[in-house]
């Protein structure tokens, strides 16, 4: 007999965010139903039972704060996920005091809010199996030398048991990194569980990696598994570990020595049987020397290196990311016939991408959106870069400003009004699909808007 598929009731007063959630939630093997408001979550309620409810916090008229509250009264057995774009440490703390299951800052990635919905369910069994190829490399693309230096130390580095410190810029692929090296170890079959450090707050981050006891602090009505015991057998990633404070740096150079630990508010000693995989873009080794980062721990973490490539170190593997990508967002949003020109492939190598893959692939999607034609030609990816304030071909050619003409910076944050300005047109005033559109987070966004003088309506 198969296993009851859990439900969840995702309330969110932006219908972007809510219809993206509740899609990943289902390719996640989830049920999941979407609704605007609070008060429309509790008339569906009413209806059929859930096993989850994730919400906003900040909605018109009924809040996120008010919606768990009447589900802790009404339905005290429904667990409830708080999501925010707006989160502090105090707003965390009070979501917990008042009940919630979780807590859970926007923008959300993929693997953090399916994990804390699993989480939240008790569902601690291994995300289901990738197709072989992505088990091995964990869907790296790319033929270059320096790609294919990266998989042999990978597959070397895989076979044993010792921790792993992958290095490089933001954007290179850390977490896919990992992700091959916990799919080629023999920890294979067992979960990969990701903590990112500088995402949850101090004051929170000790009970995510441990875990607590019912009663170990208000708002703790049951006893919560941390990652680590959720990782058992299998690998413990811990991603942007130069982010630790100096106090959660001792906490975690304990759990690597020893192998041991215990949940927030217990007595009992448990065992870490983990593999660590950590990772960062900081320079630790600077870091060590400057007193901000824990030499012990750095040595602790620092048992296999691996450094990743930036993408202007294997301009090769571009005509094959891009392809890729192309390919994949087609079917996304529903242009499957989505394909790049041969001039077109020519203008993405010609470009530094200084966001490394992630920028690339950011981009892609901006332009398979926008563009209204199935092959993307040169002169759309120059119309996107003209958008996002990249130098356009005729600028890289035109002569240099004279002395009295206007500075660069003056120029850039000229290039990047036009460019929020055009994104928050096309998306009707909506910050969420402005902030996809332009490929950076909401936060970035905000700053943005305050920086450059600009306001707009919705969220």
């Amino acid at each position: 007999m198969a296993e009851p598929v859990a439900s969840v009731l995702v309330v969110d007063d932006d219908v972007a965010v809510g219809t993206v959630l509740a899609a990943l939630l289902k390719q996640d093997g989830f049920e999941a139903t979407f609704v605007p408001s609070a008060q429309a979550a509790l008339a569906t309620l009413e209806k059929r039972p859930f096993d989850l409810v994730m919400s906003d916090v900040r909605m018109p008229g009924m809040d996120g704060f008010a919606l768990l509250a009447t589900i802790r009264r009404l339905m005290p057995e429904v667990p409830v996920v708080l999501l925010t774009a707006h989160g502090t440490v105090s707003m965390a703390v009070e979501a917990m005091k008042a009940g919630a299951a979780d807590f859970v800052t926007k923008p959300f990635a993929k693997d953090e809010v399916l994990f804390t919905a699993r989480k939240a369910l008790g569902v601690t069994k291994a995300p289901r199996e990738a197709p072989p190829q992505q088990q091995l490399d964990g869907g790296m693309v790319g033929r270059s030398r320096a790609l294919d230096e990266v998989r042999a130390l990978i597959a070397k580095a895989a076979g044993s048991q010792a921790t792993v410190l992958i290095l490089g810029e933001t954007g290179t692929g850390k977490e896919l990194a990992a992700r091959a090296i916990h799919a080629q170890s023999t920890r294979a079959k067992q979960p990969f569980v990701r903590l990112t450090g500088g995402a949850i707050p101090d004051t929170l981050f000790e009970s995510e990696l441990f875990g607590y006891e019912k009663g170990a602090f208000t708002g703790a009505v049951n006893r919560k598994p941390g990652r680590v015991e959720l990782a058992k057998g299998g690998t413990l990633f811990l991603d942007e570990v130069g982010e630790l404070s100096m106090p959660l740096q001792v906490k975690l150079l304990r759990l690597i020595q020893e192998r041991e630990f215990e949940r927030v508010g217990g007595t009992e000693t448990l065992k870490a049987d983990v593999r660590f995989v950590a990772a960062t873009h900081r320079p630790l080794e600077q870091m060590v020397r400057e007193g901000s980062f824990r030499e012990d721990l750095f040595y602790r973490l620092n048992v296999i290196p691996l450094v990743l490539p930036p993408l202007r170190e294997r301009a090769d593997d571009v005509d094959a990311l891009a392809q890729h990508f192309v390919g994949a967002l087609g079917q996304t949003h529903g242009r499957p016939q989505a394909r790049l020109s041969a001039d077109a492939l020519g203008l993405l190598r010609a470009q530094p991408w200084p966001g490394n893959v992630r920028q690339l692939q950011n981009f892609l999607e901006r332009l398979v959106v926008l563009s209204s034609h199935d092959e993307l030609s040169a002169e759309d990816v120059q119309r996107e870069l003209s958008r996002a304030g990249a130098p356009t071909a005729s600028s890289a050619t035109s002569a240099p400003a004279t002395a009295g003409g206007p500075l660069l910076d003056d120029r850039r944050k000229d290039a990047e009004r036009v460019a929020v300005q055009d994104a928050l047109t096309q998306a009707k005033g909506n910050r969420a699909l402005a902030a996809r559109l332009l490929g950076v987070s909401r936060r970035t966004l905000y700053y943005k808007l305050d920086a450059l003088g600009l306001k707009a309506g919705g969220d």
